[in-house]
């Protein structure tokens, strides 16, 4: 049965949609007139439901999210930062693809439950046709920010609700989704929600650059505002056009800006721009563009013939570590603690943020603290927090620790072995108890965090030397997983050329790995692991003037430690090179560099053996 809330609501939407004409003055704008008519007439839904929105299915919902995989990886920090804005009013923050469906969410612990009930979490459809006016639903018809407020939305269900949305576009004019702020109370007058929807609307426009800048690398980019001040920091305009001058690329702004101009798209940029003016703007030079707009131009980030981007996908990362990830989504879905143990540089962070998106908290807070990189005397105030005036200097405000910024997702504890002992005693109260009392405190709050441990010391030998608790250690290992270093891992190639795209991308240039470089990073024992072959392949980058590195570009350190492991110069031996040439052009697949040589598997390997070249993946002879 309809509470009164409810009857008044339905008798509000019937009287107004039946006396629209005749009403002297609309109750709501035009926009959600129109919604509310759709709602009523072609999508015959029933504004006295109380119904939630309909929810995907966690199989769908990461199908939803790996279609959106590009979208979302761009836009996750302002989305993170949107919600550090508005949090402290109790606001939760909505990122839904282009059909309505919320891909993103952030949410503070103490609303996750009203907010939950009211409909607002992961998962949720938005669209007009299944839920009526919304604020999600809105933009999606209206292609513009709108504030749909309490009493505005069609069904009974979320009339306590207030929404601010705006549309994300892609450089073609598309839609990406919508950037949504709600919350489960407010004040009537919609007026109050008008700071809150400026936010929403820069938010987008900052997701909306960035997935611009992202998708325009390999073109002529201009930037430009009718201020010269705001051309860097808050460009209006974005145009992007090839070498032969074809616009390839616009956001909104821009767009609009030539239809009111030219009535429709131009197809040059020399019919929008004097090719002088752009000229004298190259070499990102800040230069008046016309009358009204200034400019800067930035050359393509160039990416002639791009290779393929080689994921570390389970087929080809290394099998004890594709198992150990296996292992522990499982084990840490199950509350278990996770301790993960490895030389320094191994990729134990790395482990633990891939740890966290594979498991059910994968869209709560990853907090990460490196035990050994912070004085003593400051760690325990970073981990617990404190409240004001818990000591001299403190902030006037307190501070929350990391332990309850991570309530309800996991805790990265980075060498722990580093701990000091009397906060161990402290770690391990708050593991036992699922309680955290801030410095100064005289209440203990409650967190529900998982908690990952890593370190490269030998906590065994450390209990046993009286450094570390043993009921810690033993709470802590309830699971443990050894990374392998990288000298021993099986998929070095496909690392090494991983991190050479994510390298080559920031130098805008596609760097490529002569025969010789690459078997002497095959072959480095690698000390410093994969930390120290990501600084020797940026400095690579950065030393080379072409694009292929060569032996000479990589540290004096790695080609000279010992000349002899290399086996002779590959000049030295022409069939040594061809065969070189062949599996790195062919990724080191055996069966395509033999097919290229024009030989069989079986002699491509004898020849392989002959001349002293080690395989990814396989021992050597």
């Amino acid at each position: 049965m309809l509470s009164a809330h409810s009857r008044a609501h339905v008798d509000c939407v019937s009287r107004v949609l039946k006396n629209a004409d005749q009403l002297p003055q609309l109750p709501v704008p035009d926009l959600i007139l129109d919604s509310w008519r759709r709602s009523m007439e072609q999508h015959h839904l029933d504004p006295g439901s109380l119904q939630g929105p309909r929810i995907l299915s966690q199989d769908v919902l990461k199908q939803c999210r790996e279609r959106s995989e590009l979208f979302l990886n761009i836009a996750s920090e302002e989305v993170a930062r949107l919600h550090g804005r508005v949090r402290d009013a109790d606001y939760c923050v909505l990122l839904t693809d282009a059909q309505g469906q919320t891909i993103d969410y952030r949410v503070e612990t103490t609303i996750r439950n009203d907010c939950r009930k009211a409909g607002l979490y992961l998962g949720t459809c938005w669209s007009e046709g299944e839920e009526g006016t919304c604020g999600v639903a809105a933009v999606l018809t209206a292609k513009a920010p709108v504030t749909v407020h309490k009493r505005d939305h069609f069904r009974a269900a979320f009339i306590g609700l207030t929404c601010s949305a705006a549309p994300v576009f892609d450089p073609q004019g598309e839609l990406l989704g919508v950037l949504d702020v709600s919350a489960v109370r407010s004040p009537d007058d919609r007026r109050s929600q008008h700071l809150i929807r400026q936010m929403v609307v820069q938010s987008a426009r900052e997701i909306e650059q960035a997935f611009f800048m992202s998708s325009a690398q390999g073109y002529w980019v201009l930037r430009a505002h009718r201020n010269a001040g705001y051309v860097d920091s808050q460009p209006d305009f974005l145009f992007a056009w090839d070498d032969d001058g074809c616009l390839q690329a616009l956001n909104p702004a821009a767009r609009q800006y030539l239809l009111q101009h030219y009535a429709q798209l131009p197809g040059h940029i020399s019919q929008v721009f004097d090719p002088q003016l752009l000229h004298r703007a190259r070499d990102e030079s800040l230069y008046p563009l016309d009358q009204t707009l200034h400019g800067r131009l930035s050359a393509p980030r160039r990416r002639a013939n791009p290779r393929p981007r080689v994921a570390l996908n389970p087929c080809e990362i290394d099998p004890r570590l594709a198992d150990s990830l296996r292992l522990a989504v499982r084990v840490k879905d199950r509350n278990l603690p996770v301790l993960i143990q490895g030389e320094t540089g191994s990729g134990k962070e790395v482990f633990a943020r891939q740890l966290h998106q594979a498991s059910q908290r994968r869209d709560r807070p990853f907090v990460a603290l490196n035990c050994a990189a912070i004085p003593e005397s400051l760690i325990e105030s970073e981990l617990f927090g404190y409240v004001a005036g818990a000591f001299t200097g403190a902030s006037a405000k307190g501070m929350q620790g990391l332990l309850q910024q991570a309530d309800g997702g996991t805790l990265f504890l980075d060498e722990i072995g580093d701990m000091p002992l009397a906060l161990q005693t402290r770690l391990l109260r708050v593991l036992a108890e699922g309680e955290v009392a801030p410095l100064g405190a005289s209440r203990r709050k409650a967190v529900d965090i998982q908690v990952i441990c890593a370190t490269h010391r030998d906590l065994e030998t450390l209990v046993a030397a009286g450094e570390f608790r043993e009921d810690l250690y033993f709470r802590l290992g309830g699971a443990r997983f050894q990374l392998p270093p990288l000298r021993e891992r099986t998929d070095r190639l496909a690392l090494i050329n991983r991190i050479l795209e994510e390298e080559s991308a920031r130098c805008g240039d596609a760097m490529q790995l002569s025969g010789a470089a690459l078997e002497c990073l095959l072959g480095y024992p690698w000390p410093g692991n994969v930390r120290q072959l990501r600084h020797v392949l940026r400095y690579a980058c950065a030393v080379c003037e072409a694009n292929v590195i060569q032996l000479s570009h990589l540290p004096e350190s790695l080609h000279s430690a010992d000349t002899a492991a290399y086996g002779p110069e590959p000049s030295a031996s022409p069939e040594r090179q061809a065969l070189l040439d062949a599996l790195v052009r062919h990724r080191w697949k055996p069966t395509a560099a033999a097919r290229a040589l024009g030989i069989s598997r079986a002699t491509l390997y004898r020849r392989v053996h002959q001349h002293g070249i080690e395989m990814p993946g396989r021992s050597p002879a």
